[in-house]
């Protein structure tokens, strides 16, 4: 029988056969794929011809395409999606995957072509967008460590080898732990919660087989009943185990693996001739050193951990008239906080939460996408990879944009967080390509899904990384899309929630899911009062675990990494009663592959140009100026990676930003 993910994908907007793709089919498939792209690349590799940019750097393009499209495939259905079969089939691909590109970087016959290539690039009369790719290829294979040989170049296999299985590992790890725990909870437990926090309590519970109402480590579960929990023991428990995971004492403990991946990391870097793991990270980054990073962090640091003991006085009190005696503890900040802000705004965020169904939420998103850059929404049918998941065809003046898939819900068998991925990338090499674009996020299923606003935030932020898929426009796929700066890629998405809270859209969008009536203006009027509440807390809980990646990485490994993790909070005070936003075992940006290892400081780093950027609207003449947005899509959304990240904000903005619109926009200015 053909195996359906190895034929060409010929239904609606050629998405992948869904309905027909079975567990057993993906392993097959990818060891297919690797064996056309190895004879592809050795065809390459062993060409006679003089290297061109088309036979070398074209070719390469080409070379890997159904390895791409399976292997795509076969990751994005298992991080939204897992089951044992696809964990175990990721723990057996991690090592081959990782040989894989290996076999690559250490083709001498390959990288000598790509090296002449190279060395002759301005007598090779290339365009602007391919000298760029050259470029990037080049630096590529170097980095990678092309120019090795002999022992240190096998070296360099094995330790990718190994961290391939690592990752593996500790991303399944968190995906048990998360899985594995919950707690019954009684109707007794539920009295006081916000009704919808109770029914998806309730929901967890069906899910899970269980008789009751159960709490879970789902954040969108976890967070509300840290905010609204009038019981402070099991408010205790909850906040216990969801920082404790990866870090439990059994089979699933990933603190050793932190150990071994950091000191692996340092020897990949001294290889490669760098001090330090963090200075060859950062080498091709916007921030361009460990300097400038400490140097952006601790200038946030001070104002925001100010504000924040501020607010721990203010929040110790409220526990000591409650007849608590003994300090502020971390499962305490969001239940008074929210108490204090109830108090001081007469802002009750559960009064918004039926303003903002997930329906309203999501076409919201699109109608604001719809006014600045004239894209249009139309849902298709699946089937898709599960139930919940839904599509749109996106169309510009009747022409085909792209498929977006929204999985919004949260589920057992989906890792935590919110993400944004491409099941297939635009380009235009060997004919125009559209992306399939997809958003992943873990919203507590109601009925309706009412969202509070962070998650609403959160909608909108994933969405404005689909932007930057759907409005790509290159020629290349390497180049496509998010495929950015990692402290550039942020930009867009952070930018993009700033228009949840334009009155015009809450206006127009947040109605009532059950009414129809527009969101009350006084009700408006609190949450923006309220915009930059418990901004040191938030603040301090980021930085924290920025401030931690880096350290692991701009030095020595440390031998102990929670050891060293409790060191960098001590040196930098900590507040007592605010913990990192993601502690070492469950730091999956971190430590679940390199993609944020000594980067984690990026979404502040792009913060700052997403502040500068949305005052740029507002100068302009309004969140919708027309010249604007197409400014925008000129120089940030469209172009990718085909030039410099400084080079497309400078033609955005005509000049790089200070730090000062982000201390504004977080409420920390006057604490400088």
């Amino acid at each position: 029988m053909t195996n359906p993910l190895l034929a060409d994908w010929t239904g609606p907007f050629s998405l992948p056969p869904f309905a027909q793709m079975e567990d057993d089919q993906f392993g097959p498939a990818i060891e297919t794929g690797l064996t056309v792209a190895r004879a592809n690349i050795a065809a390459i590799a062993a060409n006679p011809e003089p290297p061109t940019f088309a036979n070398v750097i074209e070719a390469l393009e080409e070379a890997e395409a159904l390895l791409n499209r399976v292997a795509g495939l076969f990751y994005t259905v298992s991080g939204a999606d897992s089951t044992p079969a696809r964990e175990a089939l990721m723990r057996d691909l991690a090592p081959k995957m990782a040989a894989f590109s290996s076999e690559i970087i250490m083709n001498e016959a390959l990288y000598q072509r790509i090296a002449v290539l190279w060395r002759a690039r301005e007598a090779q009369g290339l365009t602007p967008e391919q000298d760029r790719m050259l470029e990037l290829y080049h630096r590529m294979f170097i980095r990678a460590g092309a120019a090795l040989s002999g022992a240190e170049a096998a070296r360099m296999a094995e330790i990718k080898s190994r961290l391939a299985v690592l990752y593996t590992q500790f991303s399944q790890n968190l995906l048990a732990d998360e899985r594995a725990w919950s707690h019954p909870l009684t109707e007794e437990d539920l009295a006081g919660l916000p009704s919808s926090l109770a029914a998806a309590a309730r929901a967890a519970g069906e899910e899970r087989g269980e008789a009751g109402p159960v709490l879970t480590l789902s954040r969108s579960l976890v967070v509300p009943f840290l905010q609204f929990s009038d019981n402070r023991e099991l408010r205790r428990i909850a906040y216990e185990a969801w920082t404790a995971r990866g870090a439990n004492g059994n089979e699933t403990d990933n603190t050793e693996l932190l150990n071994e991946i950091l000191s692996l990391r340092e020897e990949r870097a001294k290889l490669l001739g760098y001090e330090s793991f963090a200075a060859y990270k950062l080498e091709t980054e916007m921030a361009g050193s460990p300097d400038n990073v400490r140097g952006l962090l601790m200038g946030v640091w001070g104002p925001a951990k100010a504000a924040a003991e501020a607010d721990a006085d203010v929040l110790t009190e409220m526990l000591h008239k409650d007849g608590t005696n003994g300090p502020l503890e971390p499962w305490d900040w969001r239940y008074y906080s929210e108490k204090r802000r109830v108090a001081e705004f007469d802002f009750d965020e559960e009064a918004l939460k039926p303003y903002l169904s997930l329906d309203a939420m999501i076409g919201a998103a699109f109608d604001v996408a719809n006014r600045l850059f004239g894209l249009e929404f139309s849902e298709i049918d699946g089937p898709f990879y599960h139930a919940d998941v839904r599509g749109w065809e996106v169309t510009r003046k009747g022409q085909h944009i792209a498929v977006f898939l929204g999985d919004y819900h949260a589920r057992g068998s989906k890792r935590s967080g919110a993400w944004c991925t491409a099941m297939r990338s635009q380009k235009k090499l060997g004919g125009e390509t559209r992306p399939i674009v997809m958003n992943v996020c873990n919203f507590a299923k109601g009925d309706p899904t009412l969202l509070s606003h962070d998650d609403a935030r959160t909608l909108f932020h994933e969405f404005g990384h689909a932007l930057h898929q759907m409005l790509s426009d290159v020629t290349y796929e390497f180049i496509s899309g998010t495929s950015v700066a990692r402290d550039f890629v942020e930009l867009p998405s952070q930018l993009y929630e700033h228009w949840l809270d334009v009155p015009e859209v809450l206006q127009k969008h947040a109605r009532h899911y059950k009414t129809g009536e527009a969101i009350p203006q006084d009700l408006q009027d609190k949450l923006k009062a309220a915009a930059t509440y418990d901004q040191g807390f938030s603040t301090v809980e980021y930085l924290a675990s920025a401030l931690v990646d880096l350290d692991f990485h701009e030095g020595a490994a440390p031998k102990d990494a929670l050891a060293r993790q409790a060191e960098v909070l001590a040196e930098i005070g900590m507040p007592h009663a605010i913990r990192m936003r993601h502690a070492a075992p469950h730091f999956g940006h971190v430590f679940s592959g390199d993609g944020y290892s000594a980067g984690y400081y990026s979404y502040m780093w792009s913060e700052v140009m997403d502040a500068d950027a949305f005052e740029a609207f507002e100068e302009a003449g309004g969140p919708f100026d027309p010249a604007m947005a197409e400014k925008l899509e000129d120089w940030i959304l469209s172009k990718g990676g085909s030039q410099e990240a400084e080079t497309l904000y400078k033609g955005f903005r005509g000049r790089m930003p200070g730090v000062e619109a982000l201390l504004k926009g977080r409420g920390l200015l006057d604490k400088v």
